[in-house]
């Protein structure tokens, strides 16, 4: 679970991020910016015209003058809500535009990571990044900066005309100002923990339910639906904790704040009203002292909330823009794009390992001539598998190379390689969303026509033409509604219709029973025709006519020629064929 440290300070390159997407909208910014100082001004002018009011119209029965303060007012209060519904949501809209770029570059850069990164960083982490932690760095732009800025601006206008018109009531109204500092210093410090505690359960409880329900298949079989729901009920309460920690503190803190500032405005009116009797000021500005005092303390309790807020944008700015500026990680790009592939593929002592101290492969040598076929055969964590994903680069290997056509793979344009290598695993990943889109995965150059030609050559057509829809049926979550079968058919066509000039098959028919394995057996005859094709298959009667079959163990080539040359060569191999025929032999 998750156990990082908030960072304290923003960054600098973070700061420079955010500028850069800030950019496109600088003219929108400068009237926001504007805009904020109209609102601060606006909330000081009131009292201050109040006083003008009752020291020169009122107090001299100027009716004539109080109707042109009236109407005054009224004008000023329309333009103040003009400008206040203006200011609010055009810096909500910022806010929100700014988040969506970055939510958008922040999935773009998670697609060109390389598998090993999520090798070793739970999901649940990621989602965390792209939701939780972009939702509270909105948060930053329409309640944080701007409206914190608004109450600065505010706070320092209320000052100025207060000291201007009385600088001894003004001393006497904020002589329980360093209280409420203390106060608010205090609760902001204990909410940020709390925060900072709430954002580590939110991000646990997210890897916990998205691993859980992801596996949930494992959970009911082996019946341990009472332990995690007590793990997940304990992931619960240290959440509630450290909210109703937060709630405690502002519980506290805002009555608390509330009497220090009844407490100002009873020593102002107390010190202020022996004053007017005193004719020491007029009434009105007395009446002035009282509403600046009520708009002054008012910023002064909202700016520990702003502070928490900035404070959370701050951590998810860094935590943002940290995975952002993970270029280590980062999918290397070649530029070539060659007219066409033919399909030789050669490993030349190529080492590779998914840790860099444990080796799984190991000097692998091996070329494969276009439109033949290669098979691997070896115990689970024989390394198998890793071939084909060097071959597609989604690891980089740490010794050797990798041809294509006699080019180094690493060369290549990464999507124009892996389009050209049709990959169908054992474990079929299916979208939520039709069939259709399944099988071109938003690619809108693949026409229907191509759709169900390849359906129809691998033989899917048959159960799909019967689904309500047909290629517009919807599939549910990893294709929960339909067998295990008809989802293997599903990658063979998506593999197809994209007509790679390599194929690769791992474990592609492990999965299926016996009539579903001999009409994917024809399809694959009639797929590796003219292709160059690597089968990776526990089952020896797949890959029995394969050009050459390759033995790993370890990850090491202990075996290669054909099935007879194997078979007669009498050792790893001939022993595996003899363990899976034995009640025939």
């Amino acid at each position: 679970m998750e156990k990082e440290k908030s960072e304290k300070v923003l960054e600098w390159r973070a700061v420079r991020k955010m500028v850069q997407f800030a950019k496109p909208y600088k003219k929108w910014f400068s009237l926001l910016i504007f805009l904020t100082i109209l609102v601060g001004l606006f909330g000081p002018i009131r009292p201050y015209l109040t006083e003008y009011t009752i020291n020169h119209h009122i107090a001299n029965g100027d009716f004539q003058g109080l109707l042109y303060f009236t109407i005054l007012m009224i004008v000023l209060i329309l333009i103040q809500s003009y400008v206040q519904y203006t200011h609010t949501y055009l810096s909500g809209w910022l806010g929100q535009s700014i988040v969506k770029d970055i939510r958008v570059a922040l999935y773009k850069h998670l697609i060109q990571l390389r598998l090993k990164f999520y090798d070793k960083t739970p999901i649940g982490r990621l989602v965390t990044r792209n939701v939780s932690d972009i939702e509270t760095l909105s948060n930053v732009f329409t309640e944080g900066m701007a409206a914190l800025i608004g109450d600065i601006l505010q706070i320092t206008f209320i000052l100025l005309l207060m000291f201007y018109s009385n600088w001894k009531l003004t001393l006497i109204s904020l002589s329980l100002l360093p209280l409420l500092l203390l106060s608010t210093y205090i609760f902001k410090e204990k909410v940020k923990k709390s925060f900072d505690e709430t954002r580590v359960a939110v991000a646990n409880m997210n890897t916990f339910v998205q691993e859980h329900v992801t596996g949930m298949n494992i959970v009911q079989i082996f019946g341990t639906e009472k332990e995690e729901s007590s793990k997940f009920d304990e992931l619960n309460r240290e959440h509630r904790r450290a909210q109703l920690r937060a709630v405690m503190y502002y519980s506290i803190y805002f009555p608390v704040a509330e009497v220090i500032a009844a407490g100002g405005t009873g020593l102002l009116v107390w010190y202020g009203a022996r004053q007017v009797i005193g004719n020491e000021i007029p009434l009105g500005t007395l009446v002035a002292f009282i509403m600046y005092i009520g708009l002054f303390f008012r910023p002064i309790r909202m700016i520990a909330d702003r502070f928490n807020t900035i404070q959370l944008g701050i951590v998810s700015t860094n935590r943002i823009f940290k995975l952002l500026d993970n270029q280590e990680d980062t999918q290397l790009n070649g530029t070539i794009k060659p007219t066409n592939i033919e399909g030789n593929i050669k490993f030349q002592n190529v080492d590779f390992g998914y840790n860099e101290d444990n080796l799984v492969l190991k000097n692998i040598n091996f070329e494969v001539e276009k439109g033949k076929t290669i098979a691997f055969v070896g115990a689970t964590g024989a390394g198998k598998s890793s071939i084909i994903n060097l071959l597609s680069r989604f690891y980089e290997i740490e010794k050797g190379e990798i041809l294509v056509d006699n080019q180094n793979i690493k060369d290549f344009d990464l999507s124009y390689l892996r389009e050209n290598i049709g990959v169908v695993l054992q474990d079929v990943f299916l979208f939520s969303g039709t069939i259709r889109d399944n099988i071109t995965l938003g690619n809108k150059n693949i026409t229907d026509e191509q759709i169900r030609n390849a359906a129809e050559l691998v033989g899917a057509i048959k159960f799909i033409e019967k689904l309500e829809g047909v290629f517009d049926y919807q599939v549910q979550e990893r294709g929960a509604t339909l067998s295990v079968g008809q989802r293997q058919l599903i990658s063979f066509v998506r593999a197809m219709v994209y007509d790679p000039k390599i194929i690769v098959l791992d474990e592609a028919t492990s999965s299926v029973d016996s009539e579903t394995e001999e009409m994917i057996q024809e399809a694959i005859t009639k797929l590796m025709k003219g292709r160059t094709a690597i089968v990776i298959a526990h089952r020896l009667s797949t890959i029995q006519k394969a050009d050459k079959i390759i033995v790993l163990n370890k990850g090491e080539i202990v075996e290669s020629g054909s099935h007879q040359e194997l078979l007669l060569h009498n050792g790893y191999y001939a022993n595996l064929y003899k363990m899976q025929y034995k009640a025939v032999i």
